[in-house]
């Protein structure tokens, strides 16, 4: 039995489940996140048939770029999602996930685009912009 993984938003109107295992997390400081979480995302992913979204109702879908949509909830505002066009995964903000979440931190992505109010002090390896 894989290992189910359950989180939702603040005030609960959108709860998710993701099955199996999640990727390192992955620190992004580009712009886009700062403005959408005040500072910048911790996220891991999980491929899309192994996650299950409850409250899809409730979940709003903001087009960021051309190739990527955030999902939100459209009652608390939590960001919750980061999905590219054309992949077979979601990206899901790491606060989301209910404790204990077993996450491990991988590295650092767009830092040069980090904001100008914090350091990036630990020994993750760090990119100037994304990774492939």
């Amino acid at each position: 039995m894989p290992d189910v993984h359950k989180g939702s938003c603040l005030c609960g109107a959108v709860r998710f489940a993701a099955r199996g295992e999640l990727r390192e997390l992955i620190y992004c400081h580009c712009g886009q996140c700062r403005k959408q979480t005040g500072l910048y995302y911790a996220a891991t992913n999980v491929q899309d048939a192994d996650l299950e979204v409850e409250g899809t109702e409730n979940l709003t879908w903001y087009r960021a770029s051309e190739s990527a949509s955030r999902g939100f909830c459209r009652h608390c505002g939590s960001a919750l999602f980061w999905k590219a066009d054309g992949l077979d995964y979601t990206s899901i903000l790491a606060g989301s996930f209910e404790k204990p979440t077993a996450l491990k931190a991988g590295y650092h992505i767009f830092c040069d685009d980090q904001g100008d109010f914090y350091e990036i002090s630990d020994d993750l390896p760090k990119y100037a912009a994304g990774r492939s």
